[in-house]
C-alpha cells in the first residue's frame, strides 16, 4: 500500500459490531457473503475477490488494484444518490 501512498502500517483490523453495522449505509463484505457474515445489514453488496494472502506481490498488487477500482466506483454510486 505504501507504494500507492497509504500508510497502513499503524493499523490494524477491528471486529464490525452491530452499531457499526446500523450506522453504515452500506456494509461491503469481500469473501464471507451474506449467508456466512453474522451480522446482516439492510444493504448488503459482496466483493467476491481472492484472498492475496501467501501469494506474490504481483497477486498482492492485482487484488489491491481491483478493490480501488470498487471503491471508487462505489464513491461515484453513493455521491449521485447524496444529490
Amino acid at each position: 500500500m505504501k507504494e500507492i501512498g497509504i500508510d497502513i502500517s499503524k493499523q490494524r483490523p477491528k471486529p464490525l459490531t452491530l452499531k457499526m453495522v446500523e450506522e453504515a449505509g452500506v456494509v461491503i463484505t469481500m469473501g464471507c457473503g451474506a449467508n456466512v457474515c453474522p451480522i446482516v445489514p439492510k444493504q448488503i453488496e459482496e466483493w467476491r475477490i481472492e484472498d492475496p494472502a501467501g501469494k506474490s506481490i504481483t497477486k498482492f498488487r492485482e487484488v489491491r488494484n481491483e478493490i480501488r477500482k470498487k471503491v471508487e466506483k462505489l464513491v461515484k454510486i453513493l455521491k449521485k444518490k447524496d444529490v
